[in-house]
């Protein structure tokens, strides 16, 4: 970034136990127009990272043993270290800077190891330290300015049907845009309805075999002859019925993707017939003796533990090793709860249009997203969408004029409105808030709130009951976006 573009200012997590060293580090990026949030130790470091959101994160190497948790020295040795394998696992698009004495240097040096961008010395020169800051920060821009960029794809290219809003979701398309450039297999799995297929379409569509076909085919539930059938093809007269040659989805699908879903349902005999087609892109069809030349692009799913299966004598090893060149694991709707206000919007205005083409998108209240955000979803997506569906539909029958129709709590299906969130567990921290600041309390429920409504300032501010002027000075005072 050039010295004639506006200064970047970041959200920085400072992670230092000697309060005076860190309000000295507080201060010096302060100048610099940065907002920073100090804490001084490892526990208060993970409830930052894993609630608020940063661009860059600068942490102590030796600080207190934190009471009680695993990974950590007695002297604190490697306290930095797991502040710096915490930030990766919540904050990865953040970049990290190592705070440590002349004599553990190289012991930083191992930072690098864990994704640190750099690392100073103490006692800081103060100019060296604004200057490491100010590059880690760029470099954190650069890379929001390339998630913004996916979530213009995510919108307007290859991820139709994605709603990729929180971070899981965000690292996955990642990792489908790098690996769909490639002709490499990929394993999706996940719990039923989590959406592989749109996955596996993805990856399809960001691909160089985009303009040929995408072929899918389900493994479950078919007879062992069938399956050979649909996968292979067969020639006239290769059994009763074959009353002329039909080629398999492998032929069918050549030059570009196929997507076998539920692979792990496919019979151990059919598994060695589908492993000597991927190690030398031949077909052989039922009733014939002629080898067919192959090109596809094979994608794979299942909501199976195929680790567990092979230990268990199920499913080939050899087979495992092939498909799973890439893998992708979908997490289920219950871990990424903030993006169900995204599809449930996204999803009441499609299924609206459908009933309604000339008609407002339904509106969704406030006190029936927050029902539906708190619903555990054991169908995951699938679930959430049929539900959305049926709430259009019950609610455009309750109303009559041309007017938006409003879904309320009373058009939410009974099977999900009398859990009453049993199933839904607690999140974590929320136990007895005895003891607990307020100003921590309502840095919590800033959070909380921002994720119920997809990070709407209006709508969090009107259900925290301030006026929107006040959350964006909040915001900004506890690093929150």
């Amino acid at each position: 970034m050039t010295s004639d573009t506006e200064p970047v200012i970041a959200q920085i997590l400072i992670v230092e136990d000697e309060e005076e060293h860190a309000d000295v580090m507080g201060e010096a990026l302060r100048r610099l127009g940065h907002i920073c949030t100090i804490v001084g130790g490892i526990d208060q470091a993970r409830d930052e990272l894993t609630g608020g959101s940063f661009d860059v994160i600068i942490t102590d190497l030796r600080m207190p043993e934190s009471a009680g948790k695993q990974g950590v020295n007695s002297d604190g040795s490697n306290a930095g270290m797991r502040v710096l394998e915490i930030a990766g696992e919540h904050q990865p698009q953040a970049e990290t800077i190592m705070v440590t004495a002349h004599g553990d240097v190289p012991t930083a040096r191992d930072a690098f190891k864990h994704g640190a961008f750099d690392f100073v010395e103490k006692p800081l020169d103060l100019a060296v330290f604004r200057s490491v800051v100010t590059r880690a920060a760029e470099q954190a821009v650069l890379r929001t300015q390339s998630d913004e960029e996916l979530r213009d794809l995510v919108q307007h290219d290859g991820f139709e049907g994605i709603i990729a809003g929180s971070e899981p979701m965000r690292k996955i398309l990642r990792t489908v845009k790098t690996v769909s450039a490639s002709t490499i297999p990929v394993l999706i799995t996940g719990e039923s309805g989590t959406g592989k297929e749109l996955i596996a379409q993805a990856v399809h569509n960001n691909s160089s075999r985009r303009d040929k076909r995408f072929v899918s085919m389900n493994c479950a539930g078919q007879a062992e002859n069938l399956l050979e059938d649909q996968l292979f093809g067969h020639v006239k007269g290769a059994f009763t019925g074959a009353d002329k040659d039909r080629e398999g989805v492998f032929e069918y699908a050549s030059a570009g993707t196929l997507f076998l879903d539920e692979i792990g349902d496919m019979p151990m005999t059919m598994q060695a017939k589908l492993l000597r087609v991927l190690e030398n892109g031949e077909v052989v069809r039922l009733g014939s003796n002629d080898v067919r030349k192959v090109d596809v692009r094979l994608v794979c799913a299942t909501n199976k533990d195929l680790n567990t299966m092979v230990a268990e004598g199920s499913f080939r090893q050899d087979l495992l090793f092939r498909i799973n060149a890439s893998h992708v694991t979908l997490p289920p709707l219950r871990d990424r709860r903030e993006d169900i206000p995204r599809i449930v919007r996204h999803a009441a205005a499609r299924f609206g249009a459908e009933m309604a083409p000339d008609r407002p998108s339904p509106e969704v209240t406030d006190a029936a997203m927050m029902r539906l955000t708190g619903f555990a979803w054991p169908g995951n997506v699938r679930q959430l969408l049929n539900t959305v569906q049926n709430m259009v539909v019950m609610a455009s029958g309750d109303q009559e004029g041309d007017g938006p129709v409003r879904i309320d709590v009373q058009h939410i299906p009974e099977s999900v409105r009398a859990s009453e969130n049993e199933d839904t567990p607690e999140p974590s921290g929320l136990g007895s808030l005895a003891g607990t600041s307020l100003e921590h309390l309502e840095k919590r429920a800033i959070r909380e709130t921002l994720k119920l409504t997809g990070g709407n300032r209006e709508k969090t501010a009107a259900l925290l009951g301030i006026g929107e002027r006040t959350l964006y000075r909040k915001l900004k005072e506890y690093g929150l976006r």
